[in-house]
């Protein structure tokens, strides 16, 4: 692995053709692309995602995000009947909520809108980074009508209309709180993971609510001058105990996906092991740091210069990570959230 312990943005770009940016999901959900690769072989192989129960141990530990997205796009109007497009990031109680609004010269503190005749809000505050605090005022049950009249807040690179909402979200998803999905749990099904502790793995399942933080643009030049948003996280008792006993027979904790990977490396002591917990993280994750709790990672492929590479060069090495992804390219796997997955061991 590299020594380099300073790098720039410009350091994890790649040339991505924009017809290789996937639009729709695969289906079924098993049948995407898997491009497995292990770092002590150096050996890569192109497989169907459903081929990974051949390449999982028994004994190992797959951790799973159990976040759920919610339609959190919503459309509203000012008072002068000038229309607001924002996005539900962050529920601080009952009724205030951080959100990003567009356009947000709109959202100045104590501007009212409405969203629909059971829902309106007022500005409350502006974070450092931008994002406004509001207020919600409703008649109802906030979710049910979010139900009705939110969106599934689909990044801005996916431009045609997802048919079913429920693909943006994984099949063990279950606490409400996403303003993105886990991307690389979309690819599991039921029958998938019913094989998979068949084999005799085990599932560890933790939450992190993921935010538009993990997707910001590295706008800074040195990576390390950017400031990562922060994420809720909770690991319950169940989830350490299954994590800790495996770090102590030395088994495989397999991360299903970046926010798997950043809750546990949160958490997680020297030895690798964890504790039940929650909290709110900023971690960032690059080259060259080592990951203490994490053995091996399932994951998509990400957008060039961004946090989720860099997280995942921590696996390989830079070099070797643009390498993968050069050759996933020529290979003409799918790209991003509803994109192609790699199994890094």
């Amino acid at each position: 692995m590299e020594e380099k312990t300073q790098y720039k943005k410009s350091d994890f770009y790649y040339e991505l053709p924009e017809e290789l940016i996937a639009q729709t999901p695969a289906e079924p959900r098993d049948s995407s692309r898997l491009l497995i690769y292990d770092t002590k072989t150096k050996k890569a192989e192109d497989k169907i995602f459903r081929d990974i129960v051949d390449y999982i141990r028994p004994g190992d530990v797959l951790v799973i995000n159990n976040t759920k997205v919610i339609p959190a796009r919503l459309y509203a109007l000012t008072e002068h009947g000038g229309l607001v497009e924002f996005l539900l990031l962050k529920r601080y109680d009952l009724t205030k909520w951080e959100v990003l609004m567009r356009p947000g010269k709109k959202g100045k503190i104590g501007t009212k809108m409405k969203v629909c005749d059971e829902l309106s809000l007022t500005v409350e505050g502006i974070t450092e980074t931008g994002e406004r605090i509001v207020n919600f005022s409703f008649d109802g049950v906030f979710e049910d009508i979010l139900s009705r009249v939110g969106t599934m807040p689909l990044p801005p690179y996916i431009k045609e209309k997802l048919e079913d909402q429920s693909r943006y979200n994984t099949v063990y998803s279950k606490v409400d709180g996403s303003a993105a999905a886990p991307t690389a749990g979309l690819h599991f099904t039921e029958e998938l993971l019913r094989k998979i502790r068949d084999k005799g793995a085990e599932i560890a399942e933790v939450l992190l609510h993921v935010g538009l933080g993990t997707f910001r643009p590295v706008n800074e030049e040195i990576i390390t001058d950017h400031k990562m948003h922060s994420e809720y996280y909770r690991v319950d008792e169940r989830a350490a105990e299954i994590i800790n006993r495996a770090k102590a027979e030395g088994r495989r904790v397999i991360a299903v996906g970046t926010t798997s990977v950043r809750t546990l490396e949160s958490v997680a002591d020297e030895r690798g092991f964890v504790r039940a917990c929650s909290g709110n993280t900023e971690i960032f994750l690059y080259p060259p740091y080592k990951m203490k709790c994490v053995d091996a990672l399932i994951t998509n492929f990400h957008l060039p210069e961004s946090t989720l590479i860099m997280l995942v060069a921590c696996m390989t090495g830079r070099q070797e990570i643009l390498d993968l992804y050069k050759y996933a390219v020529e290979k003409k796997y799918r790209f991003f959230s509803f994109g192609d997955a790699m199994f890094i061991v």
